[in-house]
């Protein structure tokens, strides 16, 4: 009878539940170590992309990037809309991270925007036709993929209204818009929907006053949804595409969704 009985296990103390889980917790943390660490070996020695629209980017990342880029464009929506502030909240210092796109001189006077429609017609846009269109302010929080951010005030027109002013329907059934600046130093490739997004604006004023040379006089792109590297300084041309245009960045081996 006595050998048919289960023998009864003693609790466990406290100090024994105590090793227990300090053991499981090492274990744990051990295998994730070990397992991140193969992973950025993995990465870290794996081939760099060829450069194309996209290029410095590990294979591997860059399939990642791609990946997430389907991801959140399947959730984007018109509803989405970042945070807005009053204009007594806006830097009267608005910081200034690069130059590129912005070294050469330039007519303000005689500038004029390319838009290069897709049928290969060619529309010439000034200043002025652009600015007698109903102005829309915005004042949000501007945000660097080098981690830094400001709240900053402009002033313009809205991208949809321009679209549609100037007959350009047909372009955004495409889904990517290109802007180049005028020297073509500087390139930006935008998903459609991003670009045409309500709060996104071609800029033509800084602080209720014409946008100044270092910030991309006279037009510019301001697009909140999206990281700094995609607001593009003084606007050169605009095409349409169902390809991904150009874009600086992206070669550069950084994110060409770039989105918030």
């Amino acid at each position: 009878m006595m050998n048919n009985l289960k023998k009864v296990k003693k609790p466990l103390t406290i100090d024994q539940k105590i090793k227990r889980r300090n053991f499981i917790s090492l274990s744990v943390f051990a295998l994730s170590s070990a397992a991140a660490y193969k992973g950025w070996r993995i990465l870290y020695t794996s081939p760099e992309e060829a450069t194309g629209i996209t290029g410095g980017a590990q294979v591997p990342l860059r399939r990642a990037l791609n990946k997430t880029e389907l991801f959140f464009r399947n959730f984007f929506s018109n509803n989405h809309l970042v945070k807005t502030y009053p204009k007594a909240m806006a830097a009267k210092n608005v910081r200034q991270n690069s130059n590129i796109g912005l070294e050469s001189n330039i007519d303000i006077a005689g500038w004029k925007m390319e838009v290069k429609k897709s049928g290969g017609e060619v529309v010439h846009i000034t200043i002025d036709q652009i600015k007698a269109l109903p102005k829309t302010e915005i004042v949000y929080d501007f945000k660097c993929v080098e981690g830094w951010d400001q709240i900053q005030y402009w002033g313009g027109l809205k991208m949809i209204d321009f679209i549609e002013y100037f007959g350009l329907a047909e372009e955004i059934k495409m889904q990517y818009m290109g802007l180049i600046t005028p020297d073509g130093e500087y390139q930006v490739g935008l998903d459609m929907p991003s670009a045409i997004h309500p709060q996104t604006i071609l800029a033509y004023e800084m602080n209720g006053r014409p946008i100044p040379h270092n910030h991309g006089a006279p037009l510019r792109l301001i697009i909140p949804v999206k990281y700094g590297i995609k607001n593009l300084k003084r606007i050169g041309s605009m095409t349409f595409s169902n390809t991904r245009p150009p874009d600086y960045w992206a070669r550069e081996g950084y994110d060409y969704y770039s989105g918030l």
